[in-house]
C-alpha cells in the first residue's frame, strides 16, 4: 500500500516535472519566434521599392545621421554649381540663380546682389564669357552641429580672346531645414564667405 502511494508519488514528481520542462521549451519557442518575427517585420520596413518605368527597384532606408557627409557634400556641390555656372544668357543665369538662392541663407543673396550692382552678369551677357566650376574637394565637420564646410574647386572663364582658370575656396556651415522640391536635401548653407578668389593661370585663343 505505501509503496504504491510513493510510486504514484513520484510518478506525480516525473509528470510534474515534465510538464514543466515543457512549459517552459513552449515558452522559450514562442519568444524566439516573436523576436524572429519582429526582426523580419523590421528588416521589411527598410526596404523601399521605388517604380520607375514600370519596374519596381529596391533600395534601402537609412538613418539621416549615417548619410550627411554624402548629402551634405552635395548640397554644396549644387549650390556652387548653380552659383558659379554662367553663360550669356539672361534667363539662364537667373534660373539658376533661383535655384541656388533655395539653398542658401541670406549671405549668398548678399554675394549676388554685390555682383549684380558691380554689373558683374552684364558683363558676362554683353561680353559673351562662358563661367565653369569644377570642385576639387569637399570637407565637412559633422562632429559639430551646425556641421562646417569647406569648399575647393576650379573656375574656367572663357572669353572671347582668353581661359582664365580662378582658385575658389569657400566656407559655410549648414544647418537642417525640411525637404522640399527646392531643397532635396534638407540642408541650409549659413554663413556663406569666400576664402579665395584668384587666378592661376590665362591662356590666349
Amino acid at each position: 500500500m505505501f509503496q504504491q502511494l510513493k510510486n504514484i508519488d513520484s510518478a506525480f514528481k516525473h509528470i510534474k516535472l515534465f510538464s514543466l520542462i515543457v512549459i517552459v521549451a513552449c515558452a522559450f519557442t514562442s519568444c524566439f519566434t516573436i523576436y524572429k518575427s519582429y526582426e523580419l517585420i523590421m528588416k521589411a520596413q527598410d526596404k523601399v521599392y521605388i517604380l520607375s518605368n514600370g519596374k519596381a527597384l529596391e533600395a534601402w532606408s537609412a538613418e539621416r545621421k549615417d548619410n550627411i557627409p554624402v548629402e551634405g557634400r552635395d548640397h554644396v556641390k549644387m549650390f556652387h554649381y548653380l552659383f558659379f555656372t554662367l553663360d550669356p544668357d539672361e534667363k539662364m543665369i537667373q534660373g539658376n540663380i533661383v535655384k541656388a538662392l533655395y539653398l542658401a541663407d541670406i549671405t549668398a543673396k548678399r554675394q549676388y546682389d554685390n555682383l549684380k550692382e558691380n554689373r558683374y552678369y552684364s558683363n558676362i551677357i554683353s561680353g559673351n564669357i562662358s563661367q565653369t566650376i569644377v570642385p576639387d574637394s569637399i570637407a565637412i565637420d559633422v562632429e559639430e552641429y551646425p556641421y562646417y564646410f569647406r569648399y575647393y574647386a576650379k573656375q574656367h572663364i572663357v572669353r572671347a580672346t582668353s581661359v582664365v582658370m580662378r582658385s575658389l575656396i569657400t566656407e559655410g556651415y549648414l544647418r537642417n531645414v525640411a525637404r522640399s522640391d527646392n531643397n532635396p536635401h534638407g540642408f541650409l548653407i549659413e554663413r556663406w564667405n569666400t576664402l579665395e578668389n584668384q587666378d592661376i593661370k590665362t591662356v590666349n585663343r
